[in-house]
């Protein structure tokens, strides 16, 4: 059995970040329901729906609220990605669904979080990263502050903190036998994300403007590099060990160079490494630098990833029953690791009968739903 084996999550359909956290659940044993709205005010925007089944359900019809109402009543989790006051509107806030299932661990994740100015406001992945402050530190010399597309808040700062949160509460509710509620905000997921930054601002790492510090693309030795053939190198030489390598496999004398850590000198440095880096393909590079601690490797593309020795020997990528790639679920557990579903996504409503049946709806509660418009089926000539 995987580790989350029998834990029943409702994940109310949502965009980016509430699916990520939904497949991770059903990636380690979760039995995670997509509740999904009518397919007619909705289209399959869930591509992380690995793992998961489909109930098509009404929520602003009452019928649609009473039916996840009681569905709630019988699980152990309900992530809910709306904006601050929806769920209360609808009669599904947490203080009554908790007061039906103390053993309910009601997750709400958002970008603004349940309280403060913004948080009945919209927002995107950009704009949270923004208000986290870590947006500041991202970005080049002389340039913008630039997000590295929805990852770090939607993803890092939002799902995967949310189900860390969601765990974190199940274990602890084997202690108290309690639910509780999770407020999951990824400007503070992000934020906390970033303890690194704010933790290490005394050791001298942020002292200069953004893009002109050892991180974040300052340093000649902490850079990306075009090759001659198109590609890249990313180079991360930071210890003198690993940097005296790195010269080495450049061809380059470390006498004749100037300090690695004088600052003054690393645009010039930079040039150096680059007009050198472009002299060879990708695959040359390799050759000189993979048997090395110099900390050098190629930039992967989606296309070549999954390819890579490296990747291959440990499985980092698996493929689905339809032929796609995509990233093997991590961390790896040695007893009880993640079994992936291989199956396509389910369609909305695929399997809108067989969940009420499994949480107590009776046949005849069903074909009054589905009479009532309440309910959805994949198929409308469902076994009623």
């Amino acid at each position: 059995a995987m580790a989350l084996s029998g834990v029943r999550v409702l994940e109310l359909a949502g965009l980016a970040p509430a699916p990520l956290c939904g497949m991770i659940l059903a990636d380690f044993g979760a039995q995670v329901v997509r509740v999904d709205r009518l397919s007619q005010s909705a289209a399959a925007t869930d591509v992380q729906a690995r793992g998961k089944r489909s109930l098509a359900l009404d929520l602003k019809r009452p019928q649609g609220a009473a039916a996840l109402r009681r569905l709630c009543g019988r699980a152990d989790v309900l992530i809910e990605p709306f904006r601050h006051g929806v769920m209360e509107k609808l009669g599904l806030g947490p203080e009554v669904l908790l007061q039906e299932n103390p053993r309910l661990i009601y997750a709400r994740l958002t970008g603004f979080g349940q309280t403060g100015k913004y948080a009945k406001s919209a927002g995107h992945d950009i704009n949270y990263l923004a208000v986290s402050g870590v947006l500041s530190k991202l970005g080049r010399k002389n340039e913008n502050p630039y997000a590295p597309v929805n990852l770090l808040a939607d993803f890092a700062g939002g799902g995967v903190m949310c189900a860390l949160g969601i765990v974190i509460a199940l274990f602890e509710r084997a202690r108290s036998g309690r639910g509780q509620v999770i407020d999951a905000s990824m400007v503070n997921g992000v934020a906390y994300l970033s303890s690194f930054l704010w933790k290490s601002q005394n050791l001298g790492f942020w002292s200069q403007p953004r893009g002109e510090n050892l991180l974040d693309s300052g340093a000649p030795f902490y850079e990306t590099y075009r090759t001659s053939d198109g590609k890249f190198m990313a180079v991360g030489a930071i210890e003198p060990q690993f940097y005296k390598q790195l010269i080495k496999g450049l061809g380059l004398n470390l006498d004749e160079l100037p300090d690695q850590m004088s600052f003054s000198d690393w645009p010039e440095m930079k040039k150096k490494f680059a007009s050198i880096f472009a002299q060879k393909t990708q695959a040359e590079w390799c050759s000189i630098f993979d048997s090395t601690d110099a900390c050098v490797t190629p930039v992967l593309s989606f296309n070549d990833v999954a390819s890579h020795q490296h990747n291959k020997e440990r499985s980092s990528f698996i493929k689905d029953d339809q032929g796609e790639i995509s990233p093997r679920p991590a961390p790896v557990l040695s007893r009880t690791p993640a079994v992936p579903s291989r199956k396509r996504d389910p369609f909305i409503g695929e399997h809108t009968e067989e969940i009420l049946l499994e949480y107590g709806f009776t046949k005849q509660e069903i074909a009054k739903l589905y009479s009532e418009k309440a309910i959805e089926f994949k198929n409308p000539k469902a076994n009623l």
